[in-house]
């Protein structure tokens, strides 16, 4: 049973714990939280020194053949997962998180509490390596047009005396080859950008992580996205972090490079695996 307990949520018939994140013992236990559905309550219970942050929620809501479609409904899921998000920035003013996924639900606290002992010295691991730190997003995106445009300005300036010195045929043909080459000129030219980009922006963070560029589908962005990334920067070193990121507009804007910088949000990218008693 849980250690020094607080306000305890008990799943019913039906019934499931939910969890929003997991923290240090010290959370204040009188947060003013509202759980993933509106009016539900949200509860914190000890388990190996470690504060879990949870609610109750009906099993049927999240698991079974009508929870499939509901999950995949953007106007019943959004809201659900908004909450779920200022649940865990709320307890991340207070203590370092380690942050569930939405919809992460347990049967029962015995759950919950088996799955916090087995990974107990990892999560305090992580609660350690987070505190004090914030993760922050950096996308990459490229206007495309103008991109290969710059890339062939330039590619042609270096090569005009080269070609001045050919006949007319053997000029037309090496422009045409030019213009093929220039998207893979392109994408070799924007890989060692960002190469450079992100190793000046290393100095500022404790970690780093790549995530997959996200398609113009999924952004609903004219431009491509050709970074996506996660760092965990010191509270001390934001600024300087956010000043790399827009020292880099500046310097790129030109090339068709843009960077977004957003944040801080719970450090989602860099939680351990855990085995999570999940309902299904």
């Amino acid at each position: 049973m849980p250690d020094n307990p607080t306000t305890t949520i008990r799943a019913g018939e039906g019934e499931g714990i939910y969890l929003f994140c997991l923290a240090r013992p010290h959370l204040a236990e009188t947060l003013d939280l509202s759980g993933p559905d509106d009016g539900q309550a949200v509860s914190q219970c000890t388990f190996q020194g470690i504060r879990a942050v949870i609610g109750k929620v009906s099993l049927g809501e999240f698991c079974g053949p009508e929870a499939e479609s509901r999950l995949k409904d953007l106007a019943w899921i959004g809201p659900r997962a908004y909450r779920h998000e200022e649940v865990v920035r709320q307890v991340m003013h207070h203590s370092p998180v380690l942050p569930a996924r939405f919809g992460t639900i347990f049967t029962s606290l015995d759950g919950l509490e088996n799955l916090i002992k087995i990974h107990a010295i990892t999560i305090l691991q992580f609660l350690d390596h987070v505190a004090g730190k914030e993760e922050w997003s950096v996308k990459g995106l490229v206007d495309s047009e103008k991109a290969k445009k710059r890339v062939y300005s330039t590619t042609m300036a270096a090569e005009a005396e080269n070609l001045a010195s050919l006949p007319p045929g053997a000029r037309y043909f090496r422009e045409k080859r030019i213009q093929s080459e220039i998207g893979n000129r392109l994408n070799l030219i924007c890989k060692k950008k960002l190469e450079e980009i992100a190793d000046s922006l290393d100095p500022y963070a404790s970690d780093f992580f790549m995530r997959k560029p996200l398609s113009r589908d999924a952004t609903g962005m004219e431009m491509d996205m050709i970074a996506n990334w996660a760092y965990l920067v010191p509270l001390n070193l934001t600024k300087k972090f956010r000043a790399g990121v827009d020292r880099a507009g500046e310097i790129h804007g030109p090339d068709g490079l843009t960077f977004q910088v957003s944040g801080p949000w719970p450090p989602y990218s860099f939680c351990p695996s855990l085995e999570m008693e999940e309902s299904s």
